[in-house]
């Protein structure tokens, strides 16, 4: 291709000196239709193309090409066919004798032809996307992923990000929850992908059918909810465009924190700390912006909405309800009844009726059992032979008061020991540890070994009053007999004779 200045002087030499066409080709050594061409032309149009390129090898197998192509775009992403699997069926079903390279030159130019293009979307105040992301962290020093909803602002690109132990109903509510009181308001609409929280079935018409957990939660902030195309993340692009920058911004270096409840808190202040960003495009700052949204937003309701999945279950034989996998205790006075559970983030409470009958911290293991051993005092106080091999027992840390009581009870009392010490555990029902340790540890310094002088002293401690024991209550204590000094048997020592 010749050089732009040649061109210059060969139009400079024609058109302004007046030398002739013939001429200029023999002065400067080109043909004369390249002397045409560069006074068509100010600067080298480049090579160009008059007749459509001819592939006699490959013109042939184009529709075949083409409907394996179409075929592609109805199957998921990864099982579509690659170039080099396209030309290998050519050759094997259909007999093509071409090379590879021209294969892979038609199909390139084919989906670049194909690829989507996208209108430049303007975004109005009051309105919100939002979507989850994951990442790795190490949480209590265990390496984990991450699961963390992000909301996204996309008139003004304000933001909140806030992260669970898995991507479940109660994390998806939580998450708005959180995020309206940190916004300190409710945004006209949001817009999801058409995940299983919220969106039970899609149906013919392209309408969609809520969840009632996500029926709820709209219910009771009064947002419009829309949804994007099926496997269309540009639909919200801008929320897609944040999970990736919270991802690379926020959690690189991979996250250390002790609890979810301090990465949360500094997921906060980072989404606070962007808000005096610039963004390309803008004059004012993402927290001037943002002061747009929110008095496009609509207010809170009075009371917060609970951000809890809730799910019926039945009690079994051994006092436990499974939820999400795990089984966590009841007292047994419920056993075979029907509970109300209510799953949190990082709590599980279950309910009988109107009555809250235990409360769990959340298990996000796989088949764990959660056990409060104030459960099975009442069952085993009847079984005190399972005492030593009540699984919920196990590992239950009490102070060493405990241990020197049971020694002695069951030492004193045999069998009966046994129960009168699973009675005193009972009094952990009503009063606190420390009120049971102390009112063990007063018993055991008068001697007095028995339920009814821990309790006693227990009360007395908890209403600031002197205790008043009758050991006539004990009649298995040691009794001792102390008598009087006598200087006969003091004499007969010192004589030996009382050896």
């Amino acid at each position: 291709m010749k050089r732009v200045e040649l061109y210059g002087r060969v139009r400079h030499a024609v058109i302004v000196r007046g030398m002739s066409r013939r001429e200029a080709a023999r002065v400067f050594g080109i043909d004369r239709r390249t002397v045409e061409k560069m006074l068509a032309f100010s600067v080298p149009p480049g090579y160009r193309r008059n007749k459509p390129v001819r592939r006699p090898k490959l013109d042939p197998f184009i529709g075949i090409i083409d409907q394996i192509l179409e075929a592609d775009t109805k199957v998921p992403k990864k099982q579509q066919h690659t170039s080099k699997r396209i030309f290998e069926r050519l050759r094997d079903e259909h007999g093509f004798a071409g090379g590879v390279t021209i294969v892979k030159d038609y199909i390139f130019a084919t989906r670049q032809r194909q690829r989507e293009m996208f209108v430049p979307l303007a975004h109005p105040p009051g309105h919100a996307q939002v979507d989850f992301g994951e990442a790795l962290g190490v949480i209590g020093g265990v390496e984990r992923k991450i699961h963390f909803l992000a909301m996204d602002l996309p008139q003004s690109d304000g933001c909140f990000i806030k992260a669970f132990p898995g991507e479940t109903t109660e994390a998806f509510c939580d998450g708005h929850v959180s995020a309206f009181a940190f916004f300190g308001g409710v945004p006209q609409s949001i817009l999801y992908d058409n995940t299983t929280i919220a969106v039970a079935r899609i149906l013919g018409d392209g309408r969609r059918k809520r969840t009632r957990v996500f029926s709820e939660l709209v219910s009771h902030y009064l947002f419009e909810d829309r949804f994007g195309r099926p496997g269309k993340g540009n639909d919200k692009g801008k929320v897609e465009g944040l999970v990736g920058y919270a991802r690379r911004n926020f959690m690189v270096p991979v996250p250390r924190f002790a609890s979810f409840d301090d990465l949360n808190a500094s997921l906060e202040e980072r989404c606070r700390q962007r808000m005096s960003d610039k963004l390309r495009g803008h004059s004012v700052t993402i927290g001037g912006r943002l002061e747009h949204d929110i008095a496009a937003f609509q207010d809170l309701p009075a009371v917060a909405y609970e951000p809890c999945d809730k799910r019926t279950a039945r009690v079994s034989s051994l006092s436990l309800v499974r939820y999400r996998g795990n089984d966590y205790s009841v007292p047994t006075a419920y056993g075979h009844r029907e509970v109300l559970v209510r799953g949190f983030v990082h709590e599980v409470v279950i309910a009988c009726g109107a009555q809250i009958i235990a409360r769990h911290p959340r298990s996000w293991e796989k088949e764990d059992f959660i056990f409060d051993p104030l459960h099975y005092l009442a069952l085993i106080e009847q079984k005190t032979n399972a005492l030593d091999q009540a699984a919920p027992l196990a590992g239950w840390e009490l102070p060493d008061a405990f241990t020197t009581l049971r020694r002695l009870l069951e030492a004193r009392m045999g069998k009966k020991g046994k129960r009168e010490f699973v009675q005193i555990l009972r009094l952990l029902e009503t009063f606190s540890s420390n009120d049971v340790d102390a009112g063990i540890c007063s018993a055991l310094e008068r001697g007095t070994i028995g339920f009814d002088a821990v309790k006693h002293l227990v009360l007395c401690r908890i209403e600031r009053r002197p205790p008043r024991l009758d050991l006539t209550v004990y009649p298995y204590l040691p009794k001792a007999h102390v008598a009087a000094t006598s200087p006969g048997v003091y004499m007969s020592l010192l004589s030996g004779s009382g050896r």
